[in-house]
């Protein structure tokens, strides 16, 4: 949108006009113009208000203009919306003699991302007057020259564009001399002096003429140039060229000393006023001279400097034939030099506004970066093409002209892959093509979208009981794929009731390690598996986890003595009284011991053993080494004391082994002193006891399958869920082993032992009970070693 300078009826009408072309249909393009040479504040366009953009939200999302071209030229105020002319403009500085004149913008918003491309095109202004490269120009014209002569003249240069630098010529009147001008297919004008009516050099020696350039603009601008005319005496032909004009193409990169052109011109003369000499006018600049050379004698015009098609594409070059007489005549010829283009010149890229790193969440079509590419050639060779590397998840897009957007074309991972080397190939039209490459490094940055993971979900420890407190007895790891704070792991428990505590009160977790401590001593007795969980969480926003479970079962240690059954006082010695009538025989079964271990496996299993008699002599009892019955070994005859005095020790199997004693006082009486109901409870309770022995070898047995079964489970258990061993903790718990009831009794009356196994989310439940039912018979040797080689068998399994 365009102010003019002045507030004519004019300028308002122009305004008008621009407000409804501001926006090019179907381009996607904001359009403004503007004229060159506006003044500081001068109104370009509400341009907030055409891209939909509200006035209140252009600092929070950080609205900001980029130009390739001077930034300074152009700004928005962000109280008003309102895109104004910030600095001087001038259309000839920014744009040279390009027809077209425009300041491209970029309008970048952030918070979400927004990109706008906008064009301020530049209106050109009459603001130069026409020029001529001197202030003076001389010709020198014999006098007898024929009316219709022709002299070229240099005409005038507008840097204005259009209708501002189309360019007419007037020269001031006088009787000798008329101005005619030519436009040549080159579109450009060439002036010649026309002699009117003869000249005498007697009358009138000079000439000073007037020519006036006038441009089209408005209000119109003049430039003048003095013509000095010296008229010459003598010649009667000037030499003559075949062409008045000669048009020649050349390659931009047409080496040094390549001939463009052999002129020839001719004198009607004789002798040394035949004779021509080339020269360049003095029409010719600098510039020209040092690009290309003349040999006076033989008319050839050479290359003589290095040519760019970028630089100056067209070079006219006036050439003048002289010849050698004292009083020389001239012939005149331009020779247009038009340059081809060649592609000589490598794209050029420019990476601007990166918006690093890329969250690995950023969803697609998100903008990375703004690419623009140029090209100094012109035509095909001019035109760019941009490619990027191939199988990313990225790609470009055209967004104006030369303009592209790196912009996000897959989903990012990560932990996959955390940054990437783009190239970006910029490649021209040309034959054979030029190409530039660019690098863009794109960091991706991580969020948190990985849970802390464990190895398994569940692991197996075995502690030994009787711990000290704080003994470390596992450690738990997780590992978090992302990085960082989102890769922070802390441990902490699932915090369960075990039974009437909480899980807490039984063991802790390290935050950080991940080390797991028992902070009390665990009894097997109380508890013998402890199931719980430790979550692991990251250090995210928000916070991610995964639970691992924990078994930990509390391993049986021998820290239980035998306790004896009906014995008197609680100092483990029992006392048992018994009459037996001296007519029983051999094998006779006369008392019982009884007792029961708290521990269970070997450290439960108990054996009874006689201590000898005093002085060596044979014992007249013996004790069943598993059953505790107390026998005969003879009949018992008169001879014998009336009163006997055995030592039982009643001893486990744990290592080391505990033990306990027991005392049998035996009375021995006459048959008619034992009473006869005794005599009935002696054979009530013995035929009791053969039922109990029948019972409880059938216990046994199945004890012993449900024990085998337990084991194979066990052992299956182990090999599917564990990968690894465990690791000991600092305690060095015991590696896993079968924990199960003793398969023979320790007292003639089965006890039922209950085993509590607890976990994080029951209450403790009754997993096995085992018996200890009587044996009529202790096991031989040979059954003791095999039935002790099997169960160590089955431990070690």
């Amino acid at each position: 949108m365009v102010y003019s300078q002045r507030g004519s009826p004019q300028s308002r009408r122009l305004l008008l006009w621009l407000l409804l072309a501001a926006w090019e249909a179907g381009s996607g393009q904001l359009h403004y113009s503007v004229p060159e040479e506006a003044k500081h504040g001068t109104f370009v366009g509400r341009i907030t208000q055409d891209l939909g953009l509200e006035l209140v939200e252009l600092v929070p999302r950080l609205f900001r203009v980029a130009s390739k071209d001077r930034g300074d030229l152009l700004e928005v105020n962000l109280q008003n919306g309102i895109l104004f002319v910030n600095s001087r403009i001038d259309r000839e500085e920014l744009c040279g003699r390009s027809a077209e004149c425009s300041i491209h913008l970029e309008v970048i918003v952030d918070r979400p991302l927004q990109v706008f491309h906008v064009e301020v095109e530049v209106k050109d202004i009459n603001d130069n007057p026409p020029r001529f490269s001197r202030e003076e120009q001389k010709l020198f014209i014999l006098e007898s020259r024929m009316p219709d002569s022709r002299f070229p003249v240099e005409g005038a240069s507008d840097l204005d564009m259009g209708a501002n630098a189309e360019l007419r010529y007037k020269l001031n009147p006088n009787e000798y001399f008329d101005l005619d001008v030519k436009t040549n297919k080159e579109k450009t004008k060439f002036l010649e002096l026309v002699l009117k009516k003869s000249l005498d050099r007697e009358e009138t020696e000079e000439h000073r003429l007037l020519l006036i350039a006038i441009d089209g603009g408005k209000p119109e601008l003049t430039g003048t140039v003095q013509l000095f005319i010296n008229v010459l005496d003598a010649n009667d032909n000037a030499p003559e060229f075949d062409k008045s004009i000669y048009n020649v193409r050349l390659l931009e990169n047409t080496p040094s000393g390549t001939l463009v052109i052999k002129l020839n011109a001719s004198d009607a003369d004789e002798g040394i006023n035949k004779e021509i000499v080339y020269f360049f006018s003095n029409l010719v600049s600098d510039d020209v001279k040092s690009k290309f050379i003349i040999n006076s004698n033989s008319g050839e015009i050479k290359v003589k400097g290095e040519l760019d098609y970028e630089d100056c594409n067209l070079y006219e070059i006036n050439i003048d034939a002289v010849d050698r007489s004292a009083f020389p005549l001239t012939g005149h010829c331009k020779v247009i030099v038009k340059l081809l283009d060649v592609n000589d010149n490598i794209p050029e890229m420019a990476i601007t506004s990166l918006f690093l790193p890329v969250k690995e969440d950023a969803p697609t079509s998100t903008v990375i970066a703004l690419i623009s590419v140029s090209d100094l050639d012109s035509g095909a060779n001019g035109q760019v093409t941009c490619s990027l590397t191939a199988h990313v998840p990225f790609k470009l897009v055209s967004t104006f002209k030369n303009y592209y957007s790196l912009v996000l074309d897959g989903a990012l991972d990560r932990e996959n892959i955390s940054d990437y080397e783009l190239v970006v190939t910029a490649r021209d039209g040309g034959s054979p093509s030029l190409w530039a490459t660019a690098s863009v490094s794109v960091e991706v940055a991580d969020v948190n979208d990985n849970a802390p993971a464990f190895a398994q979900p569940e692991y197996t420890v075995f502690v030994k009981e009787n711990n000290p407190p704080g003994c470390h007895i596992f450690t738990v790891s997780a590992r978090d794929a992302d990085a960082q704070e989102n890769a922070q792991v802390s441990y902490s428990l699932v915090e369960r009731r075990v039974g009437e505590r909480a899980l807490s009160s039984y063991v802790s977790v390290h935050a950080e390690s991940g080390k797991v401590y028992a902070l009390q001593p665990l009894d097997h007795e109380e508890l013998e598996l402890l199931r719980f969980q430790v979550s692991a969480r990251d250090a995210g926003v928000p916070p991610l986890g995964s639970n691992v479970t924990l078994q930990v079962f509390v391993l049986d240690e021998n820290d239980n003595a035998p306790a004896l059954l009906g014995s008197r006082g609680g100092n483990g010695v029992g006392l048992v009284n018994e009459l037996v009538p001296r007519s029983v025989g051999a094998g006779h079964v006369v008392a019982k011991v009884r007792a029961v271990d708290a521990d269970s496996g070997y450290n439960a299993w108990l054996s009874y053993q006689l201590q000898p008699a005093a002085g060596g002599a044979r014992n007249l009892f013996r004790v069943g080494l598993y059953t505790g019955e107390i026998s005969t070994t003879r009949a018992l005859d008169e001879a014998d004391a009336s009163r006997q005095r055995l030592l039982v020790l009643v001893k486990d199997h744990g290592e080391p082994a505990l033990t306990a004693t027991a005392t049998v006082l035996v009375s021995l009486v006459d048959s008619g002193q034992v009473p006869k109901a005794s005599s009935r409870a002696l054979a009530g309770a013995a035929s009791q006891e053969m039922t109990l022995v029948d019972v409880n070898v059938y216990l046994i047995v199945a004890i012993c399958a449900v024990s085998s079964l337990l084991v194979l489970t066990l052992l299956l258990y182990s090999a599917l869920r564990c990968s690894a061993p465990p690791t000991e903790g600092e305690c060095g718990p015991g590696q896993p082993r079968l924990v199960c009831s003793s398969a023979v009794g320790s007292c003639s009356y089965s006890k039922q032992k209950q085993q509590r196994v607890c976990s994080g989310d029951s209450q403790p439940k009754t997993d096995l009970m085992a018996f200890s039912p009587s044996l009529p018979q202790g096991p031989t040797a040979t059954d003791t070693v095999s039935l002790k080689s099997l169960i160590d068998t089955n431990i070690s399994s």
